[in-house]
């Protein structure tokens, strides 16, 4: 995988034991369904469960709000359960191992790690909490717009990445001003990864104390949802394979 240049200077690191000191207290708040609450949110994938916290939708529809006309807001991922979570977590291990087999056991978690929050830890997964949303900007096609080039997704991962084309560094602007004056924060790891009130967010807005934690929905509310997730990994090539 290329590697590409990033502003470090820029976002705030969130290595998890500061996510482990995060007080958690949760404030009960629902998850709700984007498109009962927010249709104007486009979803991207059939695999997304389209919920999260009342204040996240809200917030998601904020940033959609301001944004040029024939630019929207897609959701490609949003709550996650747990068994998803370790779905993802299990099959990013597993292909980090195949592209890197020289790595021993501790440089694999901490690649993995670098790309997929553990299950293990005392703070929950962002996603787990219905607290974190990975978003792009689509046209009205929901076509992505560029937000890499000359790169791809991963290549060019950290939000401050150096060296991208005008007009994707323009996109990539367009998408963290929205979502951050609408009260976001970024994972400046991943520029699609935005969040409100996990200890990810507490992490990188400076606090001690997040509220939401852990929760729960029927699994019979995304079964679909499911079975399209797992068919889609599936399918996923090794984003880590030498290129």
């Amino acid at each position: 995988m290329i590697r590409v240049r990033w502003d470090r200077t820029q976002g705030r690191p969130e290595p998890i034991r500061l996510l482990n000191r995060v007080r958690e207290r949760d404030n009960g708040e629902p998850l709700v369904d984007f498109r009962l609450a927010a249709p104007e949110i486009r979803i991207l994938r059939d695999s997304v469960i389209p919920f999260a916290r009342q204040s996240v939708v809200n917030m998601c529809r904020e940033a959609a709000a301001a944004l040029p006309e024939g630019v929207y807001l897609g959701v490609v991922d949003a709550w996650r359960p747990l068994a998803r979570q370790q779905r993802i977590w299990d099959l990013t291990w597993a292909r980090i191992h195949e592209a890197h087999p020289e790595r021993d056991y501790r440089a694999l978690r901490r690649s993995v790690c670098r790309w997929v929050a553990p299950t293990d830890q005392p703070a929950p997964p962002g996603h787990c909490t219905g607290a974190a949303v990975d978003v792009w900007l689509v046209d009205a096609a929901n076509e992505p717009l560029d937000i890499s080039s000359p790169y791809d997704r991963f290549q060019a991962a950290p939000t401050f990445s150096l060296g991208l084309a005008e007009e994707a560094a323009r996109n990539r602007r367009l998408l963290y001003d929205a979502m951050m004056d609408a009260g976001f924060s970024n994972c400046r790891d991943e520029w699609w990864h935005y969040s409100y009130g996990d200890a990810g967010w507490a992490v990188r807005m400076g606090l001690d104390e997040c509220f939401y934690g852990l929760v729960e929905l029927p699994p019979e509310l995304y079964a679909a949802q499911e079975a399209a997730h797992q068919e889609a990994l599936a399918k996923r090539e090794n984003p880590f394979r030498k290129r």
